[in-house]
């Protein structure tokens, strides 16, 4: 299937490793070129090569923390000055500490949401402007399912990623009739070190092994098994497609069934 990718920019953001880095490897298959960030410059550096090198396409890397306004308008600057435009924006954070409520201090609660929510912000501030200007753009954040169905331990999660749905719902409204879709997608359980995080706090916490929680998480999907991070890139890659151009404003899941709601 041609996606009609081929010469478009995107930017995946958090994309050093991860569901940001198959992402960016997605998009470069599909022959974008790619600008993508991260906090760390060693281990950005390293993905981006390996990127250019696999798919032969130009990578922009720049290390900063997504939680930066004035950083995110550098980047975004930079990547126009490259590559003389900017098409798809794919928002991506690292997620915050799994805590109880009461554990949770009022820092951790603005943490996150500079984290998850403002990060966002200030990508959609500098890319839909451009877009709108091309009359043409894919603005896609990568939230959780728990924004459909909350899940236990993760109260930062479940509660700021519901303000990036709300905040995306909104701006597809917006930006719709200037050619511009904005969706969001929830990655479940995948095969990242995210998920590793996860795994071995809830052992440790239950006093069990790691196969035995990863074993639980297993038995939750319907299709027997946790997602891999290729199979969620493939639909954030749709979505930014022009197969894609009546998608606007919905929130997916790609989680082999997971969550048990209607919509």
């Amino acid at each position: 299937m041609d996606l009609g990718l081929t010469g478009h920019v995107a930017i995946v953001a958090a994309a050093s490793k991860g569901l940001g880095r198959a992402v960016a490897e997605e998009f470069a298959k599909e022959g974008c070129a790619i600008a993508i960030c991260a906090r760390t410059a060693a281990e950005l550096e390293r993905t981006a090569s390996e990127i250019e090198k696999s798919s032969d396409q130009p990578v922009f890397r720049q290390a900063f923390d997504v939680t930066r306004a004035d950083a995110v308008h550098e980047f975004v600057e930079g990547v126009e000055k490259k590559f003389g435009h900017v098409d798809i924006c794919v928002t991506n954070s690292g997620g915050p500490p799994s805590k109880t409520f009461l554990d949770i201090s009022l820092e951790d609660w603005r943490a996150a949401v500079d984290q998850m929510l403002l990060s966002t912000v200030h990508f959609a501030r500098e890319v839909l402007p451009r877009m709108q200007r091309n009359h043409w753009g894919r603005l896609i954040t990568i939230t959780s399912v728990s924004v459909k169905q909350p899940i236990d331990g993760l109260l930062l999660s479940n509660s700021v990623r519901a303000g990036v749905t709300g905040l995306a719902k909104t701006l597809a409204n917006e930006f719709g009739p200037h050619g511009i879709t904005v969706n969001n997608v929830c990655p479940g359980f995948t095969l990242t070190a995210r998920l590793e995080e996860l795994v071995e706090k809830r052992a440790h916490d239950a006093g069990v092994s790691r196969e035995k929680i990863l074993e639980g998480m297993n038995s939750q999907v319907p299709i027997g098994r946790v997602a891999r991070p290729d199979e969620f890139a493939a639909l954030v890659v749709f979505l930014a497609s022009e197969r894609a151009s009546s998608i606007n404003g919905s929130t997916i899941a790609v989680d082999g069934g997971f969550v048990k709601g209607l919509l």
